[in-house]
């Protein structure tokens, strides 16, 4: 795995869990990224601070605000990563902010629950992703990878198998309505990116990080995040362009739609 080369890598929704997972993971790399950006809704929340002194120990790690609902706070980091990764742009941009508001069943999901998962979970991964399509063009465009893959250019949208039509999982647990139109949502948004976007060599995939015990999950929680973590960038060094548009697991498994 350490064959695998990631010029530079932002992961939205790092200050915590899965996210903060991902940059400890890409940090703890023996051939780590020039650039690691990760993002927190509130710099100067607890998990914000956390996330600045972690930087202190890492030069190539930044820590940007960013809210992906807001369309001028993804703008300001697009330019904030710009100045950093110059003309060599984004290798790998990995969507991972999403929420989980309200465990909600089909006879309380209200209008705006629904609207609220939607635009953070689908709606704001659509718009980070626009905007940072420059940069992984360029990154694209100057990577000498042949065919498709994450050492070139890619969108990782972290999802969840609770977005799986076929496979329903956890339904007698918590139906959470809103949470898996969202994700099944994206996964649409992922096949999508991976027909539009594979003209710039650009590899576009959906993950299932596990059931993982962070703040949205804690019912049955059979995998770390240190191991769901390690396993997503274990996967994300060996998918091709055959995988591109694909759902796989944090163990590679492919997820049915």
């Amino acid at each position: 795995m350490e064959s695998f080369c990631v010029r530079s890598v932002l992961v939205t929704g790092s200050d915590r869990g899965v996210g903060l997972g991902l940059v400890t993971r890409f940090l703890e790399k023996q051939n780590p990224p020039e650039w690691v950006f990760a993002t927190s809704l509130d710099l100067e929340g607890f998990y914000g601070k956390k996330l600045r002194r972690l930087a202190l120990c890492h030069p190539n790690l930044v820590v940007l605000q960013l809210d992906i609902r807001d369309l001028k706070s993804i703008e300001a980091a697009v330019k904030k990563v710009e100045e950093h990764v110059k003309e060599n742009g984004l290798t790998l941009l990995i969507n991972n902010a999403g929420i989980l508001v309200k465990f909600t069943i089909l006879a309380n999901e209200t209008m705006e629950n629904m609207a609220c998962l939607y635009k953070t979970n689908t709606i704001g991964t659509l718009q980070v992703s626009q905007a940072f399509l420059p940069l992984l063009k360029t990154a694209a465009l100057r990577s000498p990878v042949d065919g498709l893959s994450c050492s070139k250019a890619a969108i990782i949208n972290i999802s969840s198998d609770f977005g799986s039509i076929e496979k329903m999982a956890g339904w007698h647990l918590s139906q959470v309505i809103s949470y898996r139109c969202s994700k099944a949502a994206l996964n649409m948004l992922t096949r999508c990116q991976s027909l539009g976007y594979k003209q710039f060599g650009i590899l576009c995939l959906s993950v299932h990080p596990g059931w993982v015990k962070t703040a949205m999950g804690t019912l049955l929680v059979p995998t770390t995040v240190k191991d769901s973590t390690t396993g997503i960038v274990k996967v994300l060094s060996a998918v091709t362009e055959r995988d591109t548009g694909s759902f796989l697991d944090w163990e590679g498994n492919t997820v049915p739609w």
